[in-house]
């Protein structure tokens, strides 16, 4: 596929996971950085994504918002990459793709905001508890060097970066394997090359 590939992010926001995915890539890609509360509500982008956030991508005539959905998109537009098993392959591969899309985003953000249900309402909620999706997460993580247990893939981009921005930010509790995988993940040169572009863009741009 070759039509134009653009990110639209900012260095401080889930837009350093998109620019993980696209080095893992390896396709060549333009960046527009946007700022709070400006570039980033102006009503040339909200025509690009209405909730006015980032990460969003165009592809062509593509556009792809939500972090999992770019991760996943990414990986089939650039099969030769590898960064998404076979077809018949995948069931742990979107098991965990959006059990972190959903559970950990969910509760890990409930948790640093202090807006966990009260344990008789807990069940109420699809994640159940921050305890509990810690506990599965680290259950997985003990099991297997790579999220979905068969090499690394676009699982991992968005899985590997969650825990890493967590356990920087101190709103993912530092286990052991959570550290070991963060670790791992940090020596990939994609993540490294992603990780000086957006400290370059941060020290650069008015975010």
């Amino acid at each position: 596929m070759s039509e134009k590939l653009t990110l639209y992010t900012n260095p401080m926001s889930r837009g350093r996971i998109a620019r993980w995915m696209l080095e893992e890539t390896g396709v060549p890609y333009e960046v527009e950085i946007l700022g709070y509360g400006t570039s980033m509500k102006a009503p040339e982008y909200l025509a690009i994504n209405p909730m006015g956030k980032v990460p969003a991508i165009t592809h062509g005539d593509h556009v792809v918002t939500e972090c999992a959905a770019i991760c996943t998109y990414l990986a089939d537009a650039f099969p030769e990459a590898g960064l998404a098993p076979p077809l018949s392959q995948r069931a742990a591969y979107y098991r965990w793709l959006f059990f972190g899309a959903g559970p950990v985003e969910a509760a890990v953000t409930a948790h640093a905001m202090g807006l966990e249900a009260p344990a008789d309402k807990a069940a109420t909620a699809g994640y159940g508890t921050y305890e509990n999706v810690m506990d599965v997460l680290e259950g997985v993580l003990s099991r297997n060097a790579h999220v979905a247990g068969a090499g690394f893939s676009a699982a991992d981009v968005y899985v590997g970066a969650q825990i890493v921005w967590g356990l920087g930010f101190k709103t993912i509790d530092p286990r052991p394997a959570f550290i070991d995988y963060a670790a791992r993940m940090k020596e990939r040169p994609a993540y490294q090359r992603a990780d000086a572009l957006d400290n370059a863009a941060g020290a650069e741009a008015e975010i």
